[in-house]
């Protein structure tokens, strides 16, 4: 008997360190699987947060409280747009012009160029374009550069044969932001597109060829070295491209909105008058849009009842002025009928007279 319950308590003692030894390995085991499913979730949490950081449209959606994307061309037969078309060819100054640099740039495998999708812009490594298809499909003559390959291509495309003088505008899509921690209202070009102008075989009108798009922000270090000049009553270059730009002091002419429908304005008004009410309507909307932002000061008010009392005057004194020339002007004609009035009675009296004194003549003679 003593020997059957001392082999039973040997066999409990080993029976228990191994249970025990079992208990705590699978909680370690369930305490690391907790853990490793609580950091994979929250990795998986974080991952979209990071790359909607990266993305410029989720950014602009953390930043800006208001959009609006305006779609511009520029006609470079303006005044406004001639500093992006000349010099039409290089100068002896290392003066050149906006097409030139832009595909410069592009051929020598500096800088990418985009698909032109007409409202469907993807600035992204799917849409770059071959710049070899993109000059051929133009008629560009151009030859590999040195270190060509097919993975990094470089292309040289000779001064003479650089399609400048046909490049006659440029579209521009323009970004106007209203930042959420300033609340102020800014301006900036995002992307351009050179089109050229080119007339067919039996001389009709010329047909625009949108030919890609450059991100702005990727040009704007090269257009911060390039001087320009603005004016033809200022001859010296004391601005850049950047300036141009930046500034904006193009003269552009709205084309397009961002709308659902991706319609131009053209689409959208086909009336002419309408659709240049419609443009001018964009624009005033857009140079006003930042005044209702903001609650007017103390001052602003006094100013705007000063005006407005101002205003109310000169109507009033213009009022008063007009009515006595109305007075004037009528009793002038009041004086006028009543002059011809009598002397109208004054001749007919006169010839009632002359014929009674021939009457009484012609009697005596009787």
């Amino acid at each position: 008997m003593k020997r059957t319950l001392a082999i039973l308590l040997l066999a409990a003692a080993a029976i228990l360190p191994a249970a025990a030894q079992q208990s705590t390995s699978s909680g370690v085991s369930r305490r690391a699987g907790t853990d490793r499913t609580e950091r994979t979730s929250h990795r998986a949490a974080k991952a979209p947060v990071k790359a909607a950081a990266t993305t410029g449209a989720d950014d602009d959606a953390s930043r800006l409280a208001w959009q609006k994307i305006v779609y511009r061309s520029l006609d470079l037969t303006k005044a406004g747009n001639a500093a992006l078309y000349f010099p039409e060819t290089p100068s002896a100054e290392g003066e050149e012009n906006m097409f030139r640099i832009m595909m410069r740039l592009i051929a020598d495998g500096t800088l990418p160029a985009y698909e032109y999708l007409d409202g469907h812009e993807a600035f992204d490594d799917a849409h770059r374009i071959n710049v070899a298809e993109m000059l051929d499909r133009f008629h560009i003559l151009y030859s590999t550069g040195k270190g060509h390959t097919e993975r990094n291509p470089v292309y040289v495309v000779e001064t003479a044969d650089v399609p400048a003088d046909e490049v006659l505008s440029y579209y521009i899509i323009e970004s106007w932001e209203v930042d959420r921690n300033t609340t102020r209202m800014s301006t900036r070009v995002r992307a351009i597109c050179p089109v050229l102008h080119r007339v067919g075989e039996f001389g009709q009108e010329a047909v625009r060829y949108p030919m890609f798009w450059m991100r702005y922000d990727d040009l704007r270090p090269y257009l911060l070295q390039r001087p320009i000049f603005t004016d033809d009553d200022n001859n010296l270059a004391t601005s850049t491209y950047d300036d141009y730009f930046t500034l904006s002091l193009y003269d552009g002419e709205i084309y397009k909105t961002r709308n659902l429908r991706n319609k131009s304005m053209m689409q959208l008004y086909p009336d002419p008058d309408d659709l240049q009410h419609a443009r001018d309507s964009i624009d005033r909307r857009l140079n006003t849009f930042e005044d209702g932002l903001w609650v007017p000061s103390l001052e602003e008010l006094e100013r705007r009842a000063q005006l407005a009392e101002n205003n109310a005057a000169e109507a009033d004194s213009t009022a008063v002025g007009e009515e006595p020339a109305r007075r004037t002007a009528k009793a002038g004609r009041v004086a006028s009928a009543r002059k011809a009035e009598k002397q109208a009675k004054k001749k007919k009296s006169s010839s009632r007279v002359s014929t009674g004194a021939t009457r009484s003549v012609r009697n005596r003679k009787r």
